[in-house]
């Protein structure tokens, strides 16, 4: 058998305000196995992003075991997170994170600058992505000169770039309209049924319903763990929505 790829144990994470400590996660037990869709969801301050932020590596825990792939990350030094960080998971946020003055080829391009060192090759794995997206004719366009949808998808392929065993996505749809933030979670699916495993946390039940498990928080507990029947199929729904202007 072979490792989930999350595995976490009596996970707990304390912050300190002032003379107050506030206990963000209490005690978070439970797995993820490869090729699973989670949606992570709570309202602020149910402890989700604080959740995600030690399963990406970006935190450590107070407390408890985080295990990705098997390996035990939680001591892991600054560096030897960052390096996980980069090989194994790919990261997509609400805002996009792009660089307003570089091409989306570029742009996809970025976490490969510590491994490669070809400008070529560089940029032959991110214009293999760009197309995996479908955006196979932006590769020198400008943020500015893109759509939300666009600049969301050129983040998921910026993602993939290194071909990472985990997606997180934060709150991926929350600045887009509602056709296009469809044709993202179609992306999302597409990319989960080639065999990534996706965790994407959103406070929106509807965005939630096309994820297989949701994972929900409050109080920094873990309060709901729920398998999903029949998930919302993001592609039937895309064609059936009516073209919006600038939504693509």
């Amino acid at each position: 058998m072979t490792d989930p790829v999350i595995e976490v144990e009596g996970l707990t994470r304390d912050y300190r305000v002032g003379v107050h400590v506030v206990h963000a996660l209490q005690g978070i037990s439970l797995q993820v196995d490869a090729g699973e869709f989670v949606a992570v969801m709570g309202p602020s301050g149910s402890g989700k992003s604080t959740f995600m932020n030690l399963v990406g590596c970006l935190d450590r825990p107070t407390s408890g075991h985080y295990r990705l792939e098997g390996r035990d990350v939680a001591g892991l030094s600054g560096d030897e997170r960052a390096e996980i960080r980069n090989r194994r998971i790919g990261f997509v946020f609400q805002t996009f994170n792009l660089l307003a003055r570089h091409s989306a080829l570029d742009n996809v391009a970025l976490p490969l600058l510590y491994d490669v060192e070809r400008a070529a090759e560089r940029h032959q794995r991110a214009h293999a992505k760009l197309q995996t997206v479908g955006l196979g004719g932006r590769e020198h366009h400008r943020p500015a000169q893109l759509s939300g949808g666009q600049q969301q998808r050129v983040a998921i392929a910026r993602a993939l770039v290194n071909d990472p065993i985990l997606i997180l996505a934060d709150e991926p749809t929350g600045n887009l309209d509602s056709r296009t933030s469809v044709e993202i979670m179609a992306q999302l699916q597409e990319l989960n049924r080639a065999g990534i495993t996706v965790l994407v946390v959103t406070h929106e039940e509807e965005i939630a319903r096309y994820a297989r498990r949701v994972l929900g928080f409050r109080d920094g507990r873990l309060v709901r763990d729920d398998r999903v029947a029949e998930p919302l199929d993001a592609r039937v729904l895309a064609g059936a929505l009516p073209v919006e202007s600038g939504a693509a």
